[in-house]
């Protein structure tokens, strides 16, 4: 007799095996990971403990070079190849970049050296021409390497799937971009979740608390206010806004800005700019816990000044773009049909919530004290983690919840006059259909083009354009007469596809929208076969990274006890080491693996004597002056 394994419907086939999944924050300023681990959401942190990932990537002519810290410290000595904040030029052309950072012509003013490519912004680097979706698909790929790294170590595994966060106000464009990004760093998305709705995931499961909250996150780039719902197990957005050209950065370039005045600087090199919005950064952060603190100027020559700063004139600098958020917030609230009085709670969101002020406004605007009981640069990670696991099979009893998200903007079609006709208007619930029936303008007409546009002005020139398709076959009737259906669908993840349908001979056209900012199926295609091409170099030049930064380990360890412990050597046997690891920082600054290796075996064997008497002198140092039993052995 056969058996038959059977599972109700949304759970493993084997109950008992856990499906690994993870829910990844794609931050401006920094990226995490997170999983489910004995029911828990957690964190997962990099080899030396630390949680969160510079979303930074450094490339060099063979491609990337470091990402996340190691790349961190690489941004002020080459700024041009070292990308940070690229969350910043996802889905966006050369006209918003400038916008954003208020230059004219040109890349003068811009941190790097773009590319006005069709569509999305490319960034020149010295591993060629890069756009932001690939070097967000390299911030991803150390994301996955790192959980894959943690979860099965040298075992192996299967990672099932991620669910990414995104801005609630990322447009159609941008979420694909991200979608793109996540397909080539080889990462099946189970879901793009909005960052908001993450957090609400991780508070509402963790207070079990019913009612309206607004969830405020300001993060490195980004900006979002949400109002949502919670009620037995349902998350619902009632609203959404704010700003995707906004967040924590500003607040860094506001204060940079500043320091370049007092300073009476001028034609700063692009390393001198990188090093003022990072010192600009540091300032923000103290002042966060100080009341002055002192901003300092590296100038030419490499001549370094300082500026003394306070608290209160950070806040005066930043007191229009706080405001800004406060107005978005406000609007979020009409939206929704609420006053402050009926939101039970306020959730913080993002590393720049830190801010005094920012806490001390939210604080006013919403007459409560916010909630910031978890870590605000975790709990979007952590409530990904958790719509992962589910949508992964990991369902547990009693661990049903439903999420009704919204879409932040608009989505309609072009008329006649460029005006835009609303189909599906911001801040319905997702997944949604709508249909809409239009006709033809003119007598005999037999096709109709269709300019799928998403916004909320009037005019189509004010929107952003998402797609164009035409549906030829129709009739020639006199104008009026034909009838066109046209039916937007928008799934889970935010993403559009727009079908039109002649009613009576059945013809019918669609598209699934691929935003003229998003990449092409062969771009991506490219890229793949790219990676996979290069794929034994880039294990080699991992290989020796991996070497020289074990090097570098060496070198610095080796010279700390040589200065701290140096009198147990003999001048001979100092000499010896000292000269091996000469030839080791030598040979390290070169290509050559075995012989970078060799010399670290070599300078191994050569210390393991020092090392020796270096233990016997520490048990000496804690054993002088005791009796035999005062020692636990």
């Amino acid at each position: 007799m056969a058996l038959l394994q059977i599972s109700e419907p949304g759970l493993s086939t084997a109950p008992h095996q856990h499906r690994m999944a993870v829910g990844i924050d794609l931050g401006t300023t920094n990226s995490l990971v997170a999983t489910v681990k004995s029911g828990a959401a957690t964190v997962l942190p990099d080899i030396t403990g630390r949680p969160l990932l510079p979303s930074v990537v450094r490339y060099d002519t063979h491609g990337v070079n470091a990402t996340g810290y190691a790349a961190q410290a690489q941004q002020v000595s080459d700024p041009r190849n070292t990308i940070a904040s690229v969350k910043r030029f996802m889905g966006r052309g050369l006209a918003d970049i400038r916008a954003t950072y208020g230059s004219g012509e040109g890349n003068d003013g811009l941190p790097y050296d773009f590319v006005d490519a069709p569509g999305m912004v490319s960034l020149r680097t010295a591993a060629g021409i890069k756009s932001p979706v690939e070097v967000s698909a390299d911030i991803l790929a150390a994301l996955k390497a790192r959980a894959e790294e943690s979860m099965f170590g040298n075992d192996g595994g299967e990672l099932v799937g991620a669910v990414i966060t995104v801005p609630a106000y990322f447009d159609d464009a941008q979420r694909q971009a991200t979608k793109d990004a996540a397909k080539l760093a080889g990462i099946n998305v189970l879901r793009l979740l909005n960052e908001p709705t993450a957090a609400a995931i991780a508070y509402g499961l963790d207070n079990a608390s019913e009612g309206i909250y607004a969830v405020y996150d300001l993060g490195g780039g980004t900006f979002d206010i949400s109002i949502l719902k919670l009620s037995k197990g349902v998350f619902e957005v009632l609203a959404t806004g704010g700003d995707s050209a906004l967040g924590g950065d500003d607040f860094d370039r506001a204060l940079a800005a500043w320091a370049v005045r007092e300073a009476h600087l001028s034609e700063l090199t692009p390393g001198q700019e990188r090093c003022m919005v990072v010192e600009a950064r540091a300032a923000k952060e103290r002042l966060s816990s100080a009341e002055s603190t002192f901003f300092s100027l590296l100038l030419k020559n490499d001549r370094a000044a300082g500026l003394h700063v306070t608290r209160k004139t950070f806040e005066a600098l930043t007191e229009k773009l706080l405001k800004k958020t406060l107005v978005a917030t406000r609007k979020a609230l009409r939206d929704a049909g609420l006053s402050v009085d009926q939101v039970k709670g306020v959730v913080l969101v993002g590393g720049a919530t830190r801010m005094p002020q920012v806490r001390d406004a939210v604080g006013t605007l919403f007459g409560r004290a916010p909630l910031t009981n978890l870590n605000p640069d975790e709990v979007v990670a952590l409530g990904a983690a958790m719509q992962a696991n589910l949508l992964a099979g990991n369902r547990a009893p009693g661990e049903d919840w439903l999420l009704l998200d919204v879409i932040p903007l608009s989505l309609g079609l072009e008329t006649m006059g460029g005006l835009a006709e609303k189909v599906i208007p911001r801040n319905s619930t997702i997944p949604v259909a709508r249909a809409q029936e239009f006709t033809t303008f003119k007598d005999g007409q037999t096709a109709m083009a269709i300019h799928v546009v998403q916004g909320e002005r009037e005019l189509v020139s004010d929107c952003r354009s998402l797609a164009r398709f035409e549906l030829r076959g129709i009739p020639a009737m006199v104008a009026g007469a034909a009838r066109i259906r046209v039916t937007f669908q928008v799934d889970a993840d935010g993403l559009l596809s727009v079908g039109a349908r002649e009613a009576t001979t059945g013809v019918e056209a669609s598209v699934v929208v691929k935003p003229s900012y998003g990449l092409a199926d062969d771009d991506i295609a490219r890229m793949l076969k790219d990676s996979f091409e290069r794929a034994g170099d880039d294990m080699q030049l991992r290989a020796l990274k991996e070497q020289q930064v074990e090097a570098e380990q060496m070198i610095a360890a080796t010279a700390a006890a040589l200065a701290q412990d140096g009198e147990l050597l003999s001048t001979e046997e100092r000499g010896g080491i000292e000269a091996r690891i000469a030839r080791l920082r030598q040979a390290n600054a070169g290509t050559d693996n075995r012989a970078i290796k060799a010399l670290i075996d070599e300078v191994n064997r050569a210390t393991e004597e020092f090392a020796a008497r270096r233990m016997d002198q520490s048990v000496r140092r804690a054993l002088a002056g005791r009796k035999l039993d005062e020692v636990n052995f």
